[in-house]
């Protein structure tokens, strides 16, 4: 609100009416030299009183208007402290009743929930012993199983040893080529039911009862790995290293290579051959086993080398019919090995397994001995058998009394039954030269591979010739039926493939 001029304006024009007559009469009472002087001075002393007298009255009205606004105001604010207090006494009332009632919920919801968590943790407390309970007996049940299997895989492995035993036994009294062809087809189907025995005492952790007391050279590993699986004919080694495997590790490395060659032959076309090399290099030796049937996609490749790599030691990714690579996996573990996968030159699938320094030596190669005098004349000769394994020291189970035939049995078979007529005939003659023997680094006499086998074979066609030529004509009957002969036919095949390089156990048999 804008404050009034009237109280000032009247009390200036009240000072000027006074002053002016004031003035006036001081002008005309002055004498006329001094009346100018006087004119000017009570003009101004007016002029200063009126200004003087308007001011004071403008002030004290403006401090008058001054003091009624505070005392309004001071009673609008002592109304409005009153209100204030008024309301905040109230929400202290309201708040106090609020904070017990809360309080008195909060301490019955605490009640509740600590009831129901007491139940709660009761409840959970008789799961988590459940639980455990079952958790325990079921590692206990786990534990009994893999001890069963591996008790069993144990006793199959004794079973298998014991049985080959009894069958190369048979082979050495057994004469008859059908005979000896159904014993050495069982004797293989054995080899393969031990080398399930064995896979399954290297997945329950359970130790292989082979070992041997000294290197075995890598030509037996290969061909002993080859014993081990049914396609064991398309299996085409491709070595000429001389290095040998420490007799601890020897039958991990055969093991785990076997299964590398049945995984090949399997996912390869029947009529496919699986190619096998052997590299030194300066970390070891690294076997290389290739095929050219199935494709590995790259997820397949890495889910191979998760199976097969050291780290991964969990069975229960197992699919129950596919436990080689796994076995592989535990086997590279044990002995250092490294395998790998990548794609094969000839179309299919390469797997790459490197041999440590720490488990190959190099041991020399023994002279063989001298070859022995030929038998009287075989009519035929017995079936090719598969590559056997070199002889194990055994640590547990039954010990094997027969012989151990080194792999070459096969080969031998295999090269005299390739080579033609006239150079079987003319075979002996390549083995000497002027009528003189060779002699090997020891100086003992060296018998080349075959020989005693093809004289055999020569006189057993110069026999059937001369039958032949008889009056009579050949009797097959009394040929084949005749036990001197059978015995001298099988003792000539004998001799013909004994090993020319001594057995890693020492028995050359």
């Amino acid at each position: 609100m804008r404050p009034s001029t009237k109280p000032t304006a009247l009390a200036l024009l009240v000072t000027v009416a006074i002053t002016g007559s004031l003035c006036l009469w001081a002008v005309v009472a002055a004498p006329d030299s001094a009346r100018t002087a006087v004119a000017w001075g009570a003009g101004a002393a007016a002029v200063l009183l009126s200004a003087a007298v308007a001011t004071t009255v403008h002030a004290r009205a403006t401090l008058r208007r001054l003091r009624e606004k505070h005392a309004a105001e001071s009673s609008r604010f002592t109304a409005e402290t009153s209100r204030m207090v008024s309301a905040s006494a109230y929400d202290a009332q309201r708040f106090t009743a609020e904070t017990a009632r809360m309080k008195s919920a909060a301490a019955a919801e605490t009640d509740r929930v600590s009831t129901r968590a007491a139940a709660d943790a009761e409840r959970l407390n008789a799961e988590i012993a459940r639980l455990k309970a079952r958790a325990s007996r079921s590692e206990t049940e786990r534990s009994a199983a893999v001890a069963a299997c591996a008790n069993a895989a144990g006793r199959m492995q004794a079973l298998a040893t014991s049985m080959l035993a009894d069958l190369r036994d048979m082979e050495n009294r057994h004469a008859s080529e059908d005979v000896l062809g159904d014993l050495l087809h069982l004797d293989h189907r054995t080899a393969q039911a031990g080398r399930l025995a064995d896979s399954i005492a290297v997945l329950t952790g359970a130790r292989s009862g082979r070992r041997w007391a000294k290197p075995i050279v890598m030509e037996s590993i290969l061909r002993g790995a080859m014993g081990r699986i049914s396609g064991y004919q398309r299996i085409r080694l491709h070595s000429t290293s001389d290095v040998a495997v420490a007799g601890h590790a020897a039958e991990g490395v055969m093991h785990a290579l076997a299964e590398l060659l049945d995984n090949a032959a399997n996912f390869s076309p029947p009529t496919a051959e699986v190619h096998v090399y052997v590299e030194e290099v300066p970390a070891g030796i690294v076997l290389t086993v290739e095929d050219s049937g199935l494709v590995m996609s790259d997820v397949q490749l890495r889910r191979a080398e998760r199976a097969v790599s050291a780290r991964n030691q969990d069975l229960t990714g197992l699919s129950g019919t596919r436990l080689g690579l796994a076995v592989v996996g535990r086997l590279a573990r044990k002995h250092g090995l490294t395998v790998s996968f990548r794609p094969s030159a000839r179309g299919g699938t390469g797997a790459l397994m490197m041999l440590p320094q720490e488990i190959i030596a190099r041991t020399p190669m023994a002279a063989p001995a001298p070859a022995a005098s030929a038998a009287p004349e075989p009519d035929a000769l017995p079936p090719a058998a598969p590559p056997r394994e070199p002889e194990p020291v055994h640590t547990s189970g039954t010990d094997r009394s027969g012989d151990a035939q080194d792999s070459s049995r096969t080969q031998e078979l295999r090269r005299s039954d390739s080579l033609p007529a006239a150079a079987q005939d003319t075979a002996p003659d390549s083995d000497t030269t002027g009528g003189l023997p060779r002699f090997g680094e020891s100086g003992l006499p060296k018998r080349s591979r075959g020989r005693t086998l093809a004289a055999a074979e020569s006189r057993a066609r110069a026999s059937a010739e001369a039958d032949a030529d008889a009056p009579d004509g050949p009797n097959p009957r009394t040929r084949t039926s005749d036990p001197k002969a059978q015995a001298a036919r099988f003792s000539s095949f004998r001799q013909a493939v004994r090993p020319t390089s001594p057995h890693p156990e020492g028995n050359t048999r």
